[in-house]
């Protein structure tokens, strides 16, 4: 047998040290938004101060893997510089240490050339250098283009007036079709704004001529009483094909940059570009999945346009009078007031307005009617109330619903239903359950929401006619 070691008890003798094992603590990385910083500046003066010229992206974190974190780095920052010249960036990036803690390393150049490409600088000294070199990239690029529109703008037009400029200017929009080499290169040049600031967007395909460029510009003079021509935003439409022979245009991405906006550019850009739908006669000009706030501007622009056509007003006169007879929510069958296939028409026809956004510009141009509107809004709210719930719900009184109809097979009796619907009043439509106690709570907050989008349009509306009406005057 093994002899049992015995422990040392000599005072004298020092005992042994024992190792530590140490464990790395998980690395929980950092969100993008919180350590990565980005200004839009337009001089060496704004490159070295830049506080004044930081912009908000829409989301930084969708650009690092997918939980939107940087991996492997203690104390990073990284500031990024995009020049409103020459479109150009250049990325600072500084840490105090970076080990792999478990989830690897993030590499920044990979990531960060994902979002800017061939945009990105090397160095400082070479992006500081581009505010000479490509001094008059904007003007040279956009040369080749057809000049649509020009406008004075003195600073007082505006969705809203607090950031609006003091000094007077001549704004021009151009147009530039996609698939030449001038308009490749200079969006090309964009693609980083439009992937930071414009909500879920992608590249258009710059090789595809059905794509256009509306561009708005306007001459500034720098601090060596040079004119440079800026850039201040710019609108993406594609051009469809329209059976038998025509177009119809679609906007699928509006941006302007962050210092210019809300000071009226974007709506100039919409008013350009339903100009170019009428003067073109195309079938109509829609909007990919318009914002909450585009769709606002998009209405309050409408709006107006459609207060002048007799045939709309008519309508809207028509349907008003119903709306002051009694108290529609009383009555069982509620009417939903849409307007006639007609009105819907000759709004296409005539201001290229599509029918989904008709019938949004439609319950406002009801409300505008109604005078005083405080004595009928129960009957307004009424009528919003059966078409919200008609959209949701698919049903209101005295409209068609859907039956379910039983069909016998071999394969699964549980499985087998044919559905269709049915016609005005017949039995048997499906009944949506009543029986949750919010659903009246949610469906009475969509009413109030859209009650309250509907008087903050047609409080605008209103005062932009005065105005206007006062400037004639």
């Amino acid at each position: 047998m093994g002899q049992k070691q015995q422990h040392n008890t000599d005072p004298n003798i020092e005992p042994k040290k024992r190792r530590r094992v140490g464990f790395s603590t998980e690395d929980d990385g950092v969100e993008a938004k919180h350590c990565i910083r980005i200004f839009l500046v337009s001089k060496k003066e704004e490159f070295l101060a830049p506080e004044s010229s930081a912009i908000e992206p829409v989301d930084l974190n969708a650009f690092f893997g997918d939980d939107g974190k940087i991996y492997g780095y203690e104390g990073l920052k990284i500031n990024i510089w995009v020049s409103s010249i020459s479109f150009r960036a250049y990325a600072d990036i500084t840490f105090q240490s970076s080990s792999d803690r478990g989830k690897g390393i993030t590499d920044l150049k990979v990531a960060l050339q994902n979002i800017f490409a061939e945009t990105l600088v090397e160095s400082k000294d070479e992006f500081i250098q581009t505010f000479i070199t490509d001094k008059d990239f904007i003007r040279t690029t956009i040369s080749s283009g057809e000049v649509l529109q020009q406008k004075v703008f003195n600073g007082q037009i505006s969705d809203s007036n607090t950031d609006a400029d003091s000094a007077t200017s001549k704004v021009e929009v151009v147009r530039m079709v996609v698939g030449s080499m001038a308009t490749g290169h200079l969006y090309s040049r964009l693609i980083p704004l439009v992937l930071l600031l414009v909500d879920g967007s992608s590249p258009i395909d710059v090789a595809d001529p059905h794509w256009e460029l509306y561009l708005v510009t306007r001459n500034e003079t720098d601090q060596q009483g040079e004119i440079q021509c800026r850039l201040i935003g710019f609108a993406a439409i594609y051009r469809f094909y329209h059976y038998p022979g025509g177009t119809r245009l679609r906007l699928s991405q509006i941006l302007v940059l962050p210092h210019y906006q809300h000071k009226g550019y974007g709506r100039y850009i919409l008013e350009v570009l339903n100009d170019v739908a009428v003067s073109e006669n195309v079938f109509d000009i829609t909007i990919e999945e318009p914002l909450d706030n585009l769709q606002h501007i998009r209405t309050c622009l409408d709006i107006p346009r459609l207060l002048c056509c007799e045939p709309i007003q008519q309508s809207v006169k028509a349907a008003v009078s119903l709306l002051k007879q009694g108290r529609l929510s009383k009555k069982t069958n509620r009417p939903r007031l849409m307007p006639p296939p007609s009105a819907i028409e000759y709004a296409r026809k005539t201001l290229k307005i599509n029918r989904k956004q008709f019938l949004q510009c439609w319950e406002v141009l009801l409300y505008l009617g109604l005078n005083p509107v405080e004595k009928h809004m129960d009957n307004f709210l009424s009528v919003i109330c059966n078409r919200v719930k008609y959209d949701i719900l698919g049903k209101d009184s005295g409209t068609s619903g859907k039956q379910l109809i039983d069909v016998p097979t071999e394969f699964s009796e549980e499985m087998s239903f044919v559905m269709f619907k049915s016609g005005v009043n017949e039995d048997n439509a499906v009944q949506v359950d009543d029986s949750q106690p919010n659903q009246e709570e949610q469906l009475q907050k969509l009413v109030q929401e859209r009650g309250k989008e509907i008087q903050s349009i047609a409080e605008k509306v209103s005062l932009h006619r005065k105005s206007a009406d006062v400037a004639v005057n």
